[in-house]
């Protein structure tokens, strides 16, 4: 059962989440939200917690306190596979596709979801219209594939599984800085087709850029949060991530 589905109604609303490993702490009281329709950058440097607080919402990682709900539904001690059919859905971080199976088996593997049943050849033409390389490959075992290429399988994969959200983990990891333009050029058509996504990412420059707003998180905090052109703008941020 989902909650009212209205524009004020944050779509994620996650609200003082802790959570670690092997009882260290990692996230400290951590408040965000997603609104429909809204693009929300995460940025921070390595260690700040961006990928705890990923795994932490898609129940990977057990939150120990505060809260978590997706459309109003409580997500904190929910399976990850039932996370994964209200439509929360995870584009890891190292992309983790299959390398032994071929690009059209990652593919449909996305589309295991009873939310997706239906959808999959409708979809899976959307891809390939989305990124003609794949539809070039779709016989070529994914392991063969370049870095740029795997992250447009692991986008694919999750479109397969109909997300209402997409949450993406460092997408532009280990790619040369021309792919990394054209992952932020696809986030980019996405979030105008009005795809709700939350954006985790050390390239603080390009997510401030793309997106409504931003949280930076260091060492398992929220240290500053706003419109992503005003903390392009922010001393702080420009001085510790800018390098300006």
């Amino acid at each position: 059962m989902t909650g009212a589905n209205t524009a004020a109604t944050p779509l994620l609303q996650v609200s003082g989440l802790e959570s670690g490993y092997a009882g260290m702490r990692v996230l400290d009281g951590i408040d965000l939200e997603v609104r429909r329709g809204e693009t929300v950058a995460v940025v921070g440097g390595n260690g700040a917690g961006k990928t705890t607080l990923i795994r932490t919402i898609t129940g990977m990682v057990r939150g120990t306190a505060g809260a978590v709900a997706f459309d109003g539904v409580p997500l904190l001690g929910m399976s990850t596979d039932r996370i994964c059919e209200l439509g929360l859905i995870q584009v890891p971080e190292g992309r983790q596709i299959f390398a032994g199976q071929s690009v059209e088996s990652n593919l449909r593997l996305g589309a295991i979801l009873r939310r997706a049943r239906g959808h999959e050849a409708r979809t899976m033409a959307r891809i390939y219209d989305m990124f003609p390389r794949l539809a070039e490959r779709r016989r070529q075992l994914a392991g063969t594939l370049s870095g740029g290429e795997q992250q447009m399988l692991a986008i694919g994969r999750a479109l397969m599984a109909q997300p209402v959200m997409l949450m993406l983990d460092e997408p532009s990891l280990g790619l040369a800085p021309i792919v990394v333009e054209q992952m932020f050029r696809t986030v980019a058509m996405l979030a105008s087709e009005g795809m709700s996504i939350l954006l985790v990412e050390q390239n603080v420059a390009e997510s401030l850029r793309l997106c409504q707003r931003a949280y930076v998180l260091e060492n398992g905090t929220v240290a500053l949060s706003g419109e992503g052109e005003d903390l392009l703008t922010d001393d702080r941020v420009r001085q510790a991530y800018l390098g300006l």
